[in-house]
């Protein structure tokens, strides 16, 4: 089966760096799962408001300089950790096929 990027996922792709789109939208074509960009590029507010709140904890956060995005299978199954494998492994497979270095923040 094939998957193709939603509008919720184009809009938060907004302003992120060209590279890191094209590793997702490498990785929604040749995915097992599908998936949603939930968040992309954030403004120095928004980071921090995450900082506090206990949701980040950092500052220097690669989503502020759009190098960064969140994603998750859909439909969302936070428990799914499967699914959430799959989809690392599209992004992964992507970005070594383009030749585009990323980090998988899940590996951490």
């Amino acid at each position: 089966m094939s998957y193709k990027l939603g509008t919720r996922s184009l809009q938060s792709l907004s302003g992120v760096h060209p590279d890191m789109v094209a590793v997702v939208k490498r990785a929604i074509e040749i995915t097992g799962v599908d998936f949603t960009v939930i968040e992309g590029l954030r403004t120095v507010e928004r980071q921090r408001k995450l900082l506090n709140d206990g949701k980040s904890t950092t500052m220097n956060s690669r989503h502020i300089t759009g190098h960064a995005v969140d994603m998750v299978p859909w439909p969302v199954d936070w428990n799914d950790l499967e699914r959430f494998e799959v989809m690392s492994e599209a992004m992964k497979t992507a970005a070594e096929e383009l030749e585009i270095p990323i980090v998988w923040g899940g590996d951490w």
